[in-house]
């Protein structure tokens, strides 16, 4: 079997389990060897002319009541045993995914989602029948195949050390092949990631792959990808069959030792020198087969055993990675207001050059603030700071006075409502997608934000309106549309901090307008801090913060930049350029 430090504890949550089928198997094993000795009986009454019908009908009550103690074990056992096997992988799948939720966004940037997916399927399947028809297996060939090996030596001695010999080969073998296969299995399981990620991306990415007419080369990509999973498949399988076809050949050949040698000694029995019957015979051949699925379930097990423990370990590697984002020893929980501060902070991704440097300045309780800057300044990894996405060194930022690293991380993100910048949408109804992070709301709560975010007549256009199911990352709206579905789902929070991160990109100035007016009243006593691109989107907020290269270059008032803030004042003279371009190439 299958061992770990987050796999050993489910053999103790379902121990009651492992026991009944155990101790069910045990039972039908014993009766099941049994039914021998009353073939060997029957046969030798008959052979030797004593047996009568009242005999008889007593070997035949005896065989249909052993028949039905079999019938009962063996329905127990399955139940108990295989069904262990999808209770542990449910519990296990369920412990995966808790453990991912709590990991950081770079474990998700450094491993790609198919090999996830490959995991949660492939990897947990064979957990599974590791757990399941490897605890039968196990048990099964220990007990039936020693409680069969000790009948054997009742019967013979002899014949059955010699007939033992290849038994010691197919351990051998077993165990060599066995450790081959474990490589095997771990190359194969990492092709079949490989696939399983390639593919995702790809009908993810499937519209710009049609958009490029890139079919044929992903195409050729694929089939590439395929080819290597298949041959790893190949691979594994030959070396599979190469133990099954020894362990064949090897009870093949012991049968041909019980033929000639069981032969030999029931003609020495009836020439009066021994008392090898063809009862006894018939016996040891019935014992001889009942040792065959022990034999074959060693195979069967070796190979469970190898793939399981690849699995295992890829598992494991998933459960064992640490949570880099915690709350620390002195962390507190507290009501949060809304002020943020910002104190000499300087960012740097792991491995990285810095992304912020010297970033100081304060947002009261109840302020609006824009960031703007050019693509790939800091702007976003400035507000992912605030939603503990990455840690930070400790005295740089502040919200309502307490270091942001010593807020308990669940208090401070309750308090934190953000859109982002992919806007990504669930494939469920509009409701339920909006309705994301508040349960309680009711349908009038669900419109008004929809109001407030202007898409609520869009909303009232769609057949199903609100029930409306979305397609897969929202793919069946606009893109303007899917970004006020996603501002409406953080508006339904009313949390003390809003951050909407170039969030009205997609929509027209007159719907930003509105929406910007909505904000401007829902917002009143709450702070809001908005990511944007052009200048008309912020100008009218109470701050505004002007990034270049991961600096500070300018903070204050539209107006006061505008006085003060020469790279502010360059940004809006060729804004107004660009209306003015576009306003006469309408014209």
């Amino acid at each position: 079997m299958i061992f770990g430090k987050n796999i050993n504890r489910f053999y103790f949550k379902y121990l009651h389990y492992i026991l009944i089928g155990i101790i069910a198997l045990l039972v039908v094993d014993i009766y099941q060897l049994k039914l021998p000795e009353i073939v060997g009986d029957i046969i030798d009454g008959i052979n030797e002319n004593w047996l009568t019908m009242e005999s008889l009908r007593g070997f035949l009550k005896e065989i249909l009541i052993i028949a039905l103690i079999m019938f009962v074990g063996r329905f127990l056992w399955r139940f108990a045993l295989f069904g262990n096997g999808v209770r542990i992988e449910a519990d296990l799948r369920e412990k995966m995914f808790v453990h991912l939720e709590g990991l950081s966004q770079r474990y998700f940037q450094e491993n790609k989602t198919g090999a996830l997916m490959a995991l949660f399927t492939n990897d947990l399947q064979t957990i599974r029948r590791a757990f399941g028809a490897g605890t039968l297996m196990l048990v099964d060939a220990l007990f039936l195949g020693t409680l069969a090996f000790k009948k054997m030596i009742d019967i013979n001695i002899t014949l059955t050390l010699i007939s033992s010999i290849p038994l010691l080969i197919i351990a051998i073998c077993g165990k060599i092949v066995g450790n081959y296969m474990r490589k095997k299995f771990a190359l194969m399981q990492k092709a079949f990631a490989n696939l399983s990620d390639f593919t995702q991306e790809s009908f993810s990415g499937i519209s710009v792959i049609k958009a490029f007419v890139k079919e044929a080369k992903e195409l050729l990509a694929f089939r590439k990808i395929n080819q290597d999973t298949r041959d790893k498949n190949i691979d594994f399988a030959k070396t599979a069959l190469l133990l099954q076809i020894l362990i064949n050949l090897f009870i093949s050949s012991i049968v041909i030792i019980i033929l000639g040698f069981g032969g030999y000694l029931v003609f020495n029995s009836y020439k009066g020198t021994g008392s090898f019957s063809i009862g006894t015979l018939s016996k040891f051949i019935s014992y001889f087969s009942a040792m065959i699925w022990p034999m074959m379930a060693i195979a069967n097990l070796i190979n469970l055993r190898s793939q399981g423990m690849a699995s295992l370990k890829r598992i494991n590697n998933l459960l064992n990675e640490p949570f880099e984002i915690k709350d620390l020893e002195d962390a507190v929980e507290f009501s949060i207001s809304g002020k943020i501060e910002f104190r000499n902070f300087s960012f740097a991704y792991p491995g990285g050059a810095k992304v912020l440097e010297d970033i100081s300045f304060t947002l009261n309780q109840g302020e609006s603030l824009g960031l703007i800057g050019r693509t790939g300044c800091g702007k976003t990894s400035l507000v992912d700071t605030l939603l503990r996405i990455h840690n930070i060194e400790e005295g740089q930022v502040f919200i309502d006075d307490v270091d942001l690293m010593k807020i308990k991380v669940k208090a401070l993100r309750d308090a934190i409502a953000y859109v982002p910048q992919d806007n990504f949408l669930f494939s469920d109804t509009i409701t339920n997608n909006i309705n994301f992070s508040s349960e309680a709301a009711d349908a009038d709560r669900i419109r008004e934000v929809a109001e407030l975010a202007a898409v609520h007549d869009n909303i009232k256009d769609f057949p199903m309106e609100y029930e409306t199911v979305l397609g897969e990352r929202g793919t069946t709206v606009s893109g303007g549309q899917k970004q006020r579905i996603a501002i409406a789902r953080a508006l339904i929070r009313d949390a003390q901090i809003l951050i909407l991160d170039d969030s009205v990109s997609a929509v027209d100035t007159r719907t930003e307008k509105t929406i910007l007016a909505n904000l401007k009243k829902e917002r009143v006593g709450k702070t809001t801090i908005l990511i944007a691109h052009r200048i008309s989107t912020i100008q009218s907020l109470d701050k505004i913060a002007l990034l270049d290269e991961g600096r500070l270059v300018g903070f204050g008032t539209h107006e006061d930049l505008l006085k003060v803030c020469p790279e502010y004042q360059k940004m809006v003279e060729l804004q107004n350029l660009e209306d003015e371009i576009g306003g006469a190439e309408n014209d």
